[in-house]
């Protein structure tokens, strides 16, 4: 497994979501409103649509398409209509910059 380099904490707001891709796997990297650092894979389980573009709230992300929710630190779905899991990244916080642990 190796850490990738995303960005620089300052340029993901709390509350927000960024659109990733790493060897052609989108993952979505959010910033929780306390400041926490997650990764999920960046596509709903129901329907493939991106889920950075969904809405951030507490420990969970939702879909913006169907309202399916997602907790940030297993990736399971907290509501319908998505019933399988994402998969979740170790996000590390170093020198002000933000890595993803990925495995090729």
């Amino acid at each position: 497994m190796m850490a990738i380099r995303i960005c620089a904490v300052a340029d993901i707001k709390p509350g927000n979501a960024l659109r990733v891709t790493i060897e052609n796997h989108p993952i979505a990297l959010v910033r929780t409103a306390a400041g926490d650092f997650k990764a999920i894979d960046d596509k709903c389980s129901h329907g493939e649509i991106s889920l950075s573009e969904g809405f951030v709230e507490d420990e969970t992300i939702e879909c913006w398409a169907h309202g399916a929710k997602f907790d940030l630190n297993t990736g399971v779905p907290l509501s319908l209509p998505a019933y399988e899991a994402v998969s979740t990244y170790e996000v590390l916080v170093e020198n002000d910059e933000v890595f993803i642990e990925y495995e090729a």
